[in-house]
């Protein structure tokens, strides 16, 4: 009975399978199976073809192009609505404070965040595939944004052009045409790439470098938010060393700090950590999570207003917020020379930021997103956009996580969150502004908590991978001093040369059999795996191609034991012994025949002098004898007890021009030394691309590549004449 539950238990310890079939090596396969006949298209085809409207293509175009336009008639009324407008409002109290403070960070004034907070949003609704990411301000583009125009339009540079009494407005105007400028130049960016299907930018930002990347960036937030938390007048900077230049400007200054503005900042502080406390212990009992935000924002209004902190205490307010909405205009074409790579780096952070956050909610919850419509949404909300004063925008996590907890189902939550600042905007916004900034500040410093944690990462990649960690590691140091658009540069190079560097090296293997199976593992990885007499299996983990020919090449000979190269070099250099060992026994037997002729000589004239005549034509008393040249031979030829060498090239995706010329020299130079090179399970493209290059030749036929390693290895032990089992 034991016996028949750990049959149950372990079925897969009963089921075999046997196959009984040739060995085949590519060149008997291919014999037998007929390839589909396949008529390329040429290239007017494809354009005519692609050219080809049909009504079904044209809706296709036109539901991916407008993603409403699938999901609204479907909406489930009943089901969803009461969880958008819930999570709708939850993240419109969330998206108003935030979108002021965010301001700050952009450099320009807090109304173009309440902008910036409605049009992206609103436009998303239609074209975006995403249904729960919260698009709008976000901490570190904002964060970008702000250094550009910072750069661009320093303090110095106004001050001189204008009267002390209009420099800020004539700064803040400025800025805002850099910010709007710059938002439209990366939605073009976004929308070209979009158009030219290239989602897949967003994969050369790995995790690691985001990670990296955006906690420098909450560094360069924090530093950034210091001198409105403690009331400091000091200059922004940008560029490289902006985050030491800015602490060394605020510890300057700290004796000038603005009490009140401290003890309001550090009050918003502690409020907003209690309520994000609160809400992440019971955010399993509460409906939905405290606002803490709208609450501090409310009070700290209240506050100011009633106690007039700006007049009586000096502290720094939001100030006029003009009540409605801006009518269009044109950005500042003739900025976008000067702010053309500022923007290309804000396009693909602000892209990859959204698709991750897109991803993770789309697994989640069982959908799927389009990259390529991700890049149009996100280009649209920023291009057009800008049209109405809107800075560079992206995903919020915070507000993304919310609006999917809250019970937000559709693309209707974030309409939803639009209209609550639409209606702060026409109606209510003139109320927000006594509002201190130190309030913000703290608002915004709160939510880089989140952030900061990911210092913890050093110790999670330190244990898992040292490479990734020195990924997180150099692009958090770059974006930390050379500035977030050369760090992103930095980190990016970096990433890539790591790439070049697990190529050109990596883990290299000989292979042994499994007893009485046809799977092949590591030797050294385990005690059961059994090497073949006389047969070498060799694995690389990489690709084949000029960055690492050589190395491939090398690591073959060192982890095989044999090397060509120097069995015919030992093989030579016997040969040149023998050589000189022949010669010499030559000279020693020339000199011996010359003195036996003179002995012989002298010997005659004394016997003739004597009578004394040779016995049957030959002297008994001479003591010298033939020497034969195979006596003297000595040779031994230099060989290697391996006569087989199987290389696996199941992890090679690629050969190029160099790696095929290496595989072909490796194959001859080891056929030189009496080792046949077999090469096994390579894949169709890699069979393709030898082939177009020329492999194939009389020495080097299809006949030496088999479809598995097993039928490699039965194939040279047949060829050796030595038994096996199958």
């Amino acid at each position: 009975m034991e016996h028949a539950k750990e049959h149950e238990a372990c079925p897969e310890q009963t089921r075999r399978y046997c196959v009984e079939r040739p060995i085949y090596n590519q060149e008997l396969l291919q014999g037998q199976l007929h390839r589909r006949q396949r008529t390329p298209q040429t290239l007017k085809q494809k354009i005519a073809h692609s050219c080809r409207c049909t009504s079904k293509k044209a809706k296709s175009h036109l539901y991916s192009f407008l993603p409403i336009l699938k999901w609204l008639p479907r909406y489930p009324v009943k089901e969803y609505l009461l969880g958008d407008i819930i999570s709708g409002i939850s993240t419109g109290v969330m998206q108003l404070p935030q979108g002021l403070a965010y301001a700050l960070l952009a450099a320009v004034p807090p109304v173009f965040g309440l902008y910036s907070s409605f049009y992206p949003v609103f436009l998303y609704t239609f074209f975006g595939t995403s249904k729960h990411i919260s698009i709008g301000t976000f901490a570190v583009v904002s964060m970008m944004v702000g250094g550009v125009a910072v750069r661009e339009v320093p303090d110095e540079m106004i001050s001189l052009d204008y009267n002390s009494t209009n420099v800020t407005d004539a700064r803040d105007t400025k800025r805002v045409q850099v910010a709007v400028t710059l938002a439209f130049l990366s939605g073009i960016i976004q929308l070209c790439l979009g158009f030219l299907r290239f989602g897949f930018v967003a994969i050369y930002l790995t995790e690691p470098l985001v990670r990296g990347f955006t906690t420098a960036a909450a560094v360069h937030v924090f530093t950034s938010q210091l001198k409105y938390f403690l009331g400091i007048k000091t200059s922004r900077y940008s560029g490289p060393l902006s985050v030491v230049y800015s602490i060394a400007a605020v510890l300057s200054n700290i004796t000038m700090t603005n009490i009140a503005a401290l003890i309001v900042g550090s009050t918003c502080i502690v409020l907003l950590l209690i309520g994000k406390e609160i809400n992440d212990r019971f955010k399993k009992k509460l409906p939905v999570p405290i606002p803490m935000e709208i609450i501090v924002v409310i009070i700290g209004t209240g506050v100011s207003a009633g106690m007039n902190l700006n007049k009586s205490y000096k502290v720094d307010v939001v100030g006029n917020i003009p009540q409605g909405l801006r009518a269009p205009a044109v950005p500042e074409i003739q900025l976008i020379p000067a702010i053309f790579v500022d923007a290309l780096a804000i396009a693909i952070v602000g892209f990859s930021m959204a698709v991750s956050m897109a991803k993770i909610f789309a697994l989640k919850h069982g959908y799927t997103i389009n990259g390529n419509q991700e890049l149009i949404a996100l280009g649209i909300c920023n291009s057009v956009g800008s049209f109405f004063q809107t800075f560079s925008v992206t995903c919020s996590m915070s507000r993304s996580l919310v609006q999917e907890s809250t019970g937000g189902r559709t693309q209707i939550a974030g309409a939803l969150s639009s209209v609550m600042v639409l209606l702060v905007l026409v109606a209510v916004g003139y109320l927000f502004e006594p509002l201190p900034q130190t309030v913000l500040a703290a608002i915004v410093m709160v939510n880089l908590k989140g952030m900061f944690k990911q210092f913890g990462d050093v110790t999670h990649f330190w244990k898992t991978s040292k490479i990734e960690l020195a990924i997180w590691v150099v692009a958090f140091v770059a974006s930390l001093f050379l500035g977030l658009d050369y760090g992103l540069l930095t980190a990016v190079t970096f990433a890539m040369i790591t790439v070049i560097y697990r190529t050109q090296s990596p883990q290299y293997r000989i292979l042994g059999q499994i007893p009485d199976t046809d799977i092949y593992c590591d030797v050294e990885e385990y005690e059961e795996v059994k090497e073949y007499p006389g047969i070498k299996i060799f694995q690389a983990n990489t690709s084949l191609y000029f960055a690492n020919s050589e190395s491939y090449a090398s690591a073959l000979k060192k982890k095989t034991g044999v090397d060509p190269c120097a069995i015919l070099a030992a093989r030579r250099k016997a040969q040149k012994r023998h050589a000189r060992e022949i010669k010499a026994a030559n000279e020693h037997r020339k000199k011996a025949v010359l003195k036996l002729t003179n002995d012989v000589e002298a010997s005659v004239k004394h016997e003739i002098a004597n009578d004394d005549l040779p016995v049957n034509g030959k002297f008994a008393d001479s003591g010298v004898q033939d020497v034969s040249p195979d006596e003297h031979e000595h040779f031994v030829e230099t060989k290697t007890n391996i006569r087989s060498l199987i290389l696996d090239f199941t992890p090679v995706n690629f050969v190029d021009s160099v790696g095929a010329k290496t595989l072909k020299s490796i194959i001859k130079e080891y056929k030189e030394v009496g080792v046949c090179v077999c090469i096994a399970c390579c894949s169709g493209p890699v069979m393709n691309e030898l082939t177009r290059l020329n492999f194939f030749d009389k020495a080097v036929t299809r006949e030496l590549l088999f479809h598995s390693i097993h039928d490699a290895v039965l194939a040279c032990q047949v060829k050796d004449g030595s038994a096996f089992t199958d």
